[in-house]
């Protein structure tokens, strides 16, 4: 098993090779999607922004320059147009920063950092937090190029902390903190203690559009250990005694793809988008193949 992993070494997510690849992706977003992360973050209030969206009936104080006058002349009423309201979208990114996520961390690390760094040079307000047994922040909601390199840093040099992961203390956080609606993307193993179900649950419920991103490991799916051992939980610091054999080998097999599937059904149940990926895959070939797909849309 890899030794456990802190913060990262300095230039992993800072140096000009990486920014290099992050470039790429941002190209590709713009020539995909047309510039933010999802192909329509247009809002489903109305307002007056350039996409036709309803008529109105015309009432006194409307803007008189609101009146289709070729419906007036063809049905002799009064109407407005409405237009979809154009607004900036807001990006939460969860980055769970919990001690079970220390061999993964690199690469969780690496796809919130590709997708902060599309969301600030879109122009999007970007938040992003550490995610344990409470919610730190790693970037205050911002916006603009500018910010990139501060988002930067913040990954590269957080540690991960806490013990068990309370998922659904962190997103109450997050409500708590945030009132307004926007793209809530999860990295996580999400093998957590609580279960999963009732952050989705919250997150789909609050109005979000909401994106899983599962990072596991080899070692989380297939465990080749056998015999009489002492098993210490990364995060809590338990420790038990255990035998092991090939049939325990396979009942731990079976209770992972289990829960495994049982994510990926809760996602598509609740209409939340879904990508599974293994630490040991290149970030920008995940991030490439959800926005070949559509960006990050359910």
């Amino acid at each position: 098993m890899p030794e456990p992993l802190e913060s990262l070494p300095p230039g992993e997510l800072t140096g000009a090779a990486f920014i290099r690849r992050l470039e790429t992706l941002f190209l590709l977003v713009r020539r995909v999607l047309g510039g933010s992360m999802q192909a329509d973050r247009k809002s489903t209030r109305k307002g007056t922004g350039i996409t036709f969206a309803d008529y109105a009936e015309y009432r006194h104080g409307d803007d008189y320059r609101a009146i289709d006058w070729r419906v007036y002349a063809r049905f002799d009423e009064l109407v407005i147009k409405l237009f979809e309201l154009e607004e900036d979208a807001t990006v939460y990114l969860l980055l769970d920063m919990s001690r079970s996520m220390q061999t993964k961390t690199a690469m969780a690390r690496k796809l919130a950092a590709a997708l902060g760094y599309i969301g600030l040079n879109c122009q999007d307000r970007v938040a992003c937090y550490g995610m344990a047994d409470e919610l730190r922040p790693l970037l205050e909601a911002s916006r603009g190029r500018g910010k990139v390199l501060p988002f930067l840093r913040s990954l590269e040099s957080a540690t991960c902390f806490g013990k068990d992961t309370d998922f659904n203390t962190c997103v109450k956080t997050l409500q708590a903190r945030h009132r307004k609606k926007g793209l809530v993307v999860v990295v996580s193993d999400f093998l957590f203690p609580g279960g999963f179900e009732e952050g989705l649950k919250r997150l789909s419920g609050l109005g979000h559009d909401v994106h899983a991103i599962q990072v596991l490991s080899e070692e989380d799916l297939k465990c080749d250990r056998k015999g009489d051992l002492e098993l210490e939980c990364v995060e809590s610091g338990k420790r038990r005694k255990v035998t092991v054999t090939a049939r325990e080998l396979d009942a731990y097999a079976a209770a992972v793809a289990e829960w495994n599937e049982k994510l990926r059904v809760e996602c598509a149940r609740r209409g939340i988008g879904f990508t599974r990926t293994l630490d040991s895959e290149a970030f920008d070939e995940v991030i490439r193949a959800i926005l070949q797909r559509g960006g990050l849309a359910a």
